[in-house]
């Protein structure tokens, strides 16, 4: 397969409101020894409407098609998934993250309909290390509106929060049995709000999501855990915050931020491997932006941009997700409308060269993971109402699709806890 010349047209010529949750009794531990590797479970994020009130969800358009949060099982040579249950949530949990040992789940209920300041709320669950299901713990609340992404401190301690409507960041505690404890720390976001048209815009380009205040999008701290990045959309800023772990505060690094071209409204970002390299995708830019990151000062400096999509292409789209592959060397890039994964290689100084794209079987492809072993790719098409499932190429990072599309309404996000 020539991945430079393939196209998704080349291929089609050839070819907190909280509902129906029982809580766990006890959590059962793993067994010691096992004959057989334990079930392989994905969870998927979903955006939802409220169960018990007539309100619409503050998302994107289709909401509420999913009813929570979508619980499988995954067959590990086909990479088939089988439903297994939900959790239903009419919160819009589009954003999951589990801890690092897979026994605790939380996620981002995209809302702003608790308190009399309209917050959004993020829960926490106990996964049964049997057979995967998910018992509710608790729900707080984030801090601000609408949180859109959550991420687990490396030190475990502490879960980060992008607020999305609100434009702010928080950092909830994680108590010692998994809940979460009320905000240690808030942050607004402050600054300038970019252009409404993007620097990097495709010609032709209509694409306008986020320039209208600030947009808190993203969270994660570095590898050492020492510091905290987040990207704000509107602002077209990445803000660097140096963490203090006994505080579970946040405090303004030196310098404290990287600006971005105006109007491009960086989104997610992913570290290398190596921890050396920082690659952050502009939705309305349609780019992906490399850094070096300086972990002893927790400085970016910018090095290359580059288009997420084909030479020549013209017209409007919106990126999403980014993702570097285990192994470091491809760099994976999601477009909304063209409805594509960019595919790119990743050089010995870090710089991408586009390899090709594959056409991801479905409408605005919202986010995608691997599986635990690198071999399948999961992604969701949020106006797809389905999941498609590729297999993935090492040698070459070229992504072919299994024939097997998942039904799950409006799925935002998919993680996976290995069981075995």
């Amino acid at each position: 397969m020539n991945l430079r010349n393939l196209s998704r047209r080349s291929f089609l010529k050839t070819t907190t409101a909280v509902a129906g949750i029982s809580p766990l009794i006890s959590l059962l531990a793993p067994t010691e020894s096992r004959q057989t590797a334990g079930p392989l479970i994905a969870y998927v994020g979903t955006f939802s409407s409220p169960l018990r009130d007539t309100l619409p969800t503050q998302v994107d358009l289709p909401p509420g098609n999913g009813r929570g949060i979508d619980v499988f099982m995954v067959d590990r040579t086909t990479g088939a998934m089988t439903p297994s249950g939900i959790v239903e949530l009419g919160t819009s949990p589009s954003s999951l993250v589990l801890n690092a040992a897979g026994t605790r789940l939380y996620s981002a209920n995209e809302t702003d309909r608790v308190g009399e300041d309209k917050q959004g709320t993020a829960s926490a669950f106990v996964v049964n290390r049997t057979n995967g299901r998910l018992g509710l713990l608790n729900t707080v609340r984030t801090g601000g509106a609408g949180p859109t992404y959550v991420s687990v401190h490396p030190g475990g301690r502490h879960l980060l929060v992008a607020n999305y409507f609100g434009g702010s960041v928080a950092v909830l505690p994680i108590l010692g049995d998994g809940r979460l404890g009320e905000a240690s720390d808030v942050k607004l976001d402050d600054g300038t709000i970019g252009s409404t048209r993007a620097m990097h815009a495709p010609p032709g380009s209509f694409a306008v999501s986020g320039h209208d205040r600030t947009h808190a999008h993203m969270i994660q701290a570095d590898p050492s855990g020492r510091f905290v990045l987040h990207a704000d959309l509107g602002l077209d800023t990445i803000f660097i915050w140096r963490f203090d772990d006994q505080r579970g505060a946040l405090d303004p690094n030196d310098p404290p931020s990287v600006s971005l071209p105006p109007g491009d409204g960086p989104r997610h970002f992913h570290f290398h491997p190596n921890g050396r390299w920082f690659y952050s995708i502009q939705e309305e830019g349609s780019t992906i932006v490399l850094f070096d990151y300086d972990s002893r000062l927790g400085r970016l400096t910018t090095r290359q941009t580059i288009s997420t999509l084909p030479a020549g292409f013209a017209g409007s789209n919106f990126c999403s997700e980014i993702l570097v592959s285990g192994d470091g060397r491809y760099v994976y890039a999601g477009n909304r409308l063209h409805d594509s994964i960019g595919i790119f290689s990743v050089g010995s100084d870090g710089r991408l060269t586009y390899v090709g794209e594959e056409w991801t079987r479905g409408d605005y492809p919202r986010s995608f993971s691997f599986d635990p072993t690198g071999r399948f790719f999961y992604c969701c098409n949020q106006r797809a109402d389905a999941i498609a499932v590729f297999r993935v190429d090492r040698a070459t990072g070229g992504l072919s699709f299994s024939g097997q599309y998942v039904a799950v309404g409006n799925p935002s996000s998919i993680v996976f806890v290995d069981l075995a």
